[in-house]
């Protein structure tokens, strides 16, 4: 199946830059490109995309807005490309229900494998981001959304960890969404866990189910909310 890909960026460079590296993709497409979060969102209803990268300061609306828009009328998935000492506006994308966050200097095998993972229903948290905007999630420090985006509280906003209690998973369950806090993949779960991948694949969606999480992404805030690592 192909994905099919939109690029928001009002940086004409950088958007032929990613459609240069996926273009050489045998499953991607990248089927339109935008220059503002209002374009962005006018091409998602337009062109049946699979999967928007989305910067998110631009003109007329910035990618915050555009994302919440998008993920609210269910046109596609949305990954927010982002300069790391912006956490501020991952913690807003968050709230407005993307996917994935991916830093601009990601190498290109990052940026294909990225787009696969979301593309498979799952969720990308950057390393590097990953501590800095769950922390500030969890301890609720909601005063720092862009101007003009969307604020938290606004959009889709991750299951608070009392409406569906621990007590809901099993052992093994809790022992797989604590290691999914800790930002490993599923083939890294199948290894400390000593059992097989496909098994992993189950035990993720049975977790997400039920906390009711929509993606790894909320199930991770769900995890750290309700204290299942250690993690700072």
């Amino acid at each position: 199946m192909t994905i099919r890909i939109g690029l928001v960026d009002d940086q004409a460079l950088v958007r032929s830059g990613f459609a240069m590296v996926l273009s050489v993709e045998p499953d991607m497409e990248v089927v339109g490109q935008a220059a503002d979060g209002r374009a962005g969102l006018d091409l998602a209803r337009r062109d049946d995309v699979d999967i928007v990268l989305m910067d998110v300061q631009m003109p007329v609306m910035d990618g915050i807005e555009s994302t919440l828009q998008i993920v609210r009328e269910d046109l596609a998935k949305v990954i927010i490309l982002t300069t790391f000492d912006r956490d501020d506006y991952l913690f807003a994308a968050l709230e407005a229900g993307a996917s994935g966050f991916l830093l601009k200097n990601a190498d290109p095998d990052e940026l294909v494998a990225a787009i696969h993972a979301v593309a498979e229903g799952h969720a990308l948290l950057a390393p590097e981001l990953t501590v800095r905007v769950i922390q500030r999630l969890v301890q609720g420090k909601q005063d720092q959304a862009p101007a003009g985006g969307a604020g938290p509280g606004e959009g889709s906003p991750p299951p608070p960890a009392a409406a569906h209690p621990v007590e809901a998973l099993t052992a093994r369950e809790r022992d797989v969404l604590a290691l999914m806090a800790e930002g490993m993949s599923n083939a890294e779960i199948a290894t400390r866990l000593f059992v097989g991948e496909s098994t992993v694949k189950t035990h993720v969606s049975h977790v997400l189910a039920k906390i009711g999480a929509r993606d790894r992404v909320q199930a991770v805030v769900y995890a750290h909310r309700a204290g299942m690592t250690t993690r700072p």
